[in-house]
């Protein structure tokens, strides 16, 4: 029977009920928040509202009807993770952050009954004032939020909100107004290239899938999102699901698919739990099942958990995770847009590509090609980490250069204890494992695609780690370099034999041990398992190492020729001195030396003894004075 379903009168209900609204309390519930205590902020709202009389809802049904009632929601991450619990309030525009259940007494009574702002939870910028809400912080304010617009704002699990914000809208008019072929060439006009990091553009995959002659064939949604430091689409999925759910629509409309998998790492259990009650949901309303929109048409999803291997994130071998098999990568061609999931014509693409399609179908491809670069159009999530005051979720147009986010959005470089840095930034690894580093020299060029390319790194899924100059870049590299092994299917033996020799050779000049002829060999071994890998993931596994061999290849030669760490961070090649003006003699580190190595008398200035120094830094860390180093 067809489905006939009235998006409009959904719409116009859920808004008429919202206008009855005095308040909106918004308690961030993306994963760091909810790890930071952010449940109890949300229940101790709820008590405290209640036990001032005041009414409270919590699920705006359409048969409720409150005038100047409070609505209490969850949403998904707010972006500024590193200042969570965060508190958003509507329509005042606060944002309260680091709230504890403690603060929400004082919150209800100053600001939900006083109309007072509780200014010690406010955000205080670098010269100290308070910044009531988004627009007066730099974080937010310097950013462009497309895809991550509703993130934050929305109820994730409330599919009538969405609704009412145009959702599904789009996916309406592809099935209602719109053939195949026409969905493909609007996102082929939009310019949207694959966001999972290798640049595809979207509306060619799409193409190429919908011409085979094929009655069967597949969406899969990648939200294997493996990357050290990464965590965008695991944000989308937890902070707005409907939006990938309606991407996964427009694409099955596209290709002619009537199954679709959303393929989530079981370490997301959030994201996996609200895609799961999106996908429910949405098929309980018809959005999903059989004759959609009133149309021939049936299509239907699925969200299945991936074991958390990192290969499982390239295209075929999350095709054979999903079959049950090992995942394991496959040779290629056939391209899954011609053999795919159980070998019909598959198009894969990850959270954050397909949460950009109804966006694009909704404004129109050349609006949203106005954005951004010629070459890389539209916006692109980050997830800013390490040395840099303001860490989290952010998203700018591509052509953003990097001073801008490290400086601007970011807030500057910091030390390990939090303070700026004058020194600015040392390096950026961009694209975790797969990607490179970026240097000083790059703090102006645009990040898009083709620009990084040229220099040996890439966008990747969007990870952003800030080094300082405290930084050991060799020691960075191994630690990719660990990872990647790790991670090896094991299928290749280039890849298996030749990232184990790569993180050999990095533990032998962290370590000491290496000569001169190592670093040409580095360059050769890693080109050929460049060359030699079958997949994406082991053609990119050696790209840390290169990247830092070529910006960084005097920090490789001293602590290969010099035996010396510049950064001080490689233990085997400390050298501990002592400064003979900053030492007081205030004994301790004798106190703190685990071998007897530092002896000197009180007042007067220690000595270190070679011979028996294990180079443990054991002393470096505890001299306040920082007379050793």
């Amino acid at each position: 029977m067809p489905n006939h379903i009235n998006l409009e009168e959904i719409k116009h209900t859920y808004l008429a009920k919202s206008a009855l609204l005095k308040r909106r309390i918004i308690v961030c519930a993306g994963t760091g928040c909810v790890a930071n205590g952010s449940r109890k902020v949300y229940e101790a709202f709820r008590e405290q509202i209640a036990a001032k009389g005041l009414d409270v809802v919590v699920d705006l049904k359409f048969e409720a009807e409150k005038k100047n009632a409070h609505l209490l929601s969850a949403s998904g991450c707010q972006g500024f993770c590193q200042l969570g619990p965060l508190v958003t309030i509507e329509p005042d525009g606060i944002l309260y952050v680091k709230v504890k259940h403690s603060d929400v007494a004082e919150i209800v009574n100053d600001t939900i009954c006083g109309n007072q702002i509780v200014d010690r939870l406010l955000y205080k910028n670098s010269k100290g004032k308070s910044c009531k809400g988004q627009d007066e912080i730099a974080f937010y304010s310097r950013q462009q939020r497309t895809v991550l617009k509703q993130c934050g704002m929305i109820d994730p699990e409330d599919i009538m909100e969405y609704i009412s914000l145009n959702g599904y809208g789009s996916a309406k008019k592809a099935f209602e107004e719109m053939t195949p072929e026409a969905v493909c060439d609007v996102v082929l006009v939009s310019g949207l290239r694959g966001r999972g990091g290798a640049g595809f553009p979207t509306g060619r995959k799409w193409n190429l899938t919908r011409v085979q002659p094929s009655a069967k064939k597949y969406i899969i949604c990648n939200g294997d999102e493996g990357d050290p430091g990464a965590f965008m689409d695991r944000s989308v999925m937890e902070g707005n699901p409907h939006a990938v759910v309606e991407g996964m629509m427009i694409a099955a409309r596209a290709i002619g698919a009537e199954e679709g998998f959303v393929y989530v790492r079981a370490e997301y259990p959030l994201a996996v739990q609200r895609m799961k009650k999106a996908v429910k949901v949405a098929t309980e309303l018809g959005l999903l099942g059989t004759n959609v929109f009133g149309t021939s048409f049936n299509f239907s999803i699925e969200v299945l958990e991936g074991a958390g291997a990192f290969v499982c994130g390239e295209e075929t071998a999350m095709i054979a995770s999903i079959q049950g098999s090992r995942g394991m990568p496959a040779p290629k061609p056939p391209f899954p847009a011609v053999k795919g999931l159980f070998d019909k014509p598959t198009v894969i693409n990850n959270v954050e590509t397909l949460a950009s399609v109804p966006l694009i179908l909704q404004m129109g491809p050349e609006k949203f090609k106005s954005v951004g670069l010629p070459n890389s159009p539209g916006t692109k999530t980050f997830a800013l980490t390490g040395h840099v005051m303001n860490t989290g979720l952010i998203e700018v147009p591509f052509g953003t250069s990097l001073r801008e986010i490290v400086n601007n959005i970011g807030g500057g470089v910091t030390f390990a204890n939090g303070e700026t840095d004058p020194r600015g930034f040392k390096s950026v690894q961009i694209g975790g494992p797969s990607g490179g580093c970026l240097t000083q020299e790059h703090l102006d060029m645009p990040l898009d695609y083709d620009s990084l390319k040229s220099i040996g790194a890439m966008v990747g899924s969007g990870g952003l780690v800030v080094m300082n100059h405290d930084t050991c870049m060799v020691r960075m590299a191994k630690f990719f370099m660990e990872f990647t092994q790790n991670e090896s299917c094991g299928k290749c033996v280039l890849c298996r034999e030749g990232t184990k020799q790569l993180l050999a050779m990095l533990e032998d000049v962290t370590e000491g041990r290496a000569t001169e002829d190592i670093i040409p060999l580095m360059k050769q071994l890693s080109n050929a398992v460049q060359k030699g890998s079958l997949c994406g993931l082991g053609k990119s596994a050696p790209n840390p190492v290169l990247s830092v061999l070529r910006f960084f290849e005097e920090e490789f030669r001293a602590h290969v020729v010099d035996k010396n760490c510049p950064a001080k961070e490689c233990k085997a090649l400390r050298k501990p001195h002592i400064d003979d003006v900053l030492c007081k003699g205030c004994g301790v580190c004798i106190k703190k030396c685990p071998v007897n190595a530092i002896t000197g008398e009180r007042k007067q200035v220690h000595a270190i003894n070679e011979e028996l120094c294990i180079k443990c830094g054991a002393c470096i860390d505890a001299c306040k004075l920082k007379a050793i180093a």
